[in-house]
């Protein structure tokens, strides 16, 4: 049986001032990293291996199955739940993901559902935004233009116009899906980049906001979709992508 993570509270500090919080990052991390099988300390250990109240164990433990990552039984305890039952929608569980060297079927299924979203919000960004919802995107296309010459953060300057585009198609539920775009989109920018060895699309990317700021909606979603398109073509030509 594991009996806990193989770093103890004193390598930890960083459990800090919230200590529910950081043992609840400490134990997320090591569930998605693998640092643990199917069985799970009882909060007892926990609490005797971070030393810290039984009440801040019990806490994080609750906050790890509201994730779908533990679950608990009378008499059987807790267990560490498969992987298909974590809440992906959830931005922990994303970052520690992606903290991990996120594995290519992971980025591949991302920018999937990526390809269902970010079409239709250019499409509705060319029909709903007033003109300074759209500068956002545009400011973000020169911060790209300006990192091709060394002057900006590339991975930075693209994530950027991806969330403005979410901000200027005025739907709410699109917006929300800003927080997943900003946990994942960094590491699957770098992945690509690194594997395709080329430079961010530009041209690509300066269709989708001229078709935006032109109020053609067809154009910016048919646009888009080609952007998100090469980028699942990129990912599909990798060993593991099956």
């Amino acid at each position: 049986m594991n009996m806990g993570l193989p770093l103890t509270a004193s390598e930890h500090p960083e459990l800090g001032r919230n200590l529910t919080y950081g043992l609840l990052e400490l134990l997320g991390r090591g569930i998605v990293t693998g640092q643990y099988d199917q069985d799970f300390p009882t909060e007892g250990e926990l609490a005797r291996q971070f030393g810290v109240s039984r009440s801040v164990t019990r806490e994080a433990v609750k906050m790890l199955c509201a994730k779908g990552l533990v679950d608990g039984r009378p008499k059987t305890g807790t267990y560490v739940l498969p992987d298909k039952s974590w809440n992906l929608f959830d931005t922990d569980v994303l970052r520690w993901h992606v903290d991990r060297a996120p594995p290519l079927r992971l980025l591949l299924e991302f920018n999937e559902l990526r390809r269902a979203i970010e079409p239709e919000a250019a499409e509705l960004a060319a029909m709903r935004a007033v003109p300074e919802e759209i500068a956002p995107i545009g400011a973000a296309l020169e911060r790209m233009r300006a990192a091709d010459l060394g002057q900006e953060d590339p991975i930075a300057a693209e994530v950027a116009f991806h969330l403005a585009l979410l901000d200027a198609s005025r739907n709410p539920f699109f917006r929300q899906f800003r927080a997943i775009l900003a946990a994942v989109l960094p590491a699957s920018v770098r992945f690509v980049h690194r594997v395709s060895q080329r430079p961010t699309d530009i041209v690509g990317h300066a269709v989708v906001y001229e078709a935006i700021a032109a109020y053609e909606p067809d154009a910016a979603r048919k646009a888009m979709r080609q952007l998100l398109g090469h980028t699942i073509r990129t990912l599909e030509q990798l060993p593991g992508a099956a």
